[in-house]
């Protein structure tokens, strides 16, 4: 394999890797908020609030949906995010990293 080539693979994996990173805080961020509206703790009305909270919604949601139709929600307890972000971590350690 040339220098370049090398070069070329590491640069594409580490920014596969940055991605992947991103997208698990932004999974964290969702789950957080998610709980901290369900207990209450959302102002009445917050344009910003809601801007976050769509944002979040619109970029984690479509990723979530895969997994909830796999696994269902037990109550209210829902164990799509942790499936989730488990198949990106193996997706991060198998294939970039590996």
């Amino acid at each position: 394999m040339s220098p370049v080539a090398a070069t070329v693979r590491a640069d594409v994996a580490s920014y596969i890797s940055t991605v992947v990173y991103v997208y698990l805080l932004l999974i964290f961020a969702y789950i957080v908020t998610q709980w901290l509206f369900a207990a209450g703790l959302r102002p009445p009305y917050s344009r910003t609030g809601d801007a976050v909270l769509g944002f979040l919604r619109d970029i984690v949601e479509p990723f979530l949906r895969v997994f909830r139709r796999f696994v269902p929600p037990l109550g209210p307890i829902d164990l799509s995010p942790l499936l989730a972000v488990l198949v990106l971590v193996l997706f991060n350690q198998l294939v970039v990293q590996g």
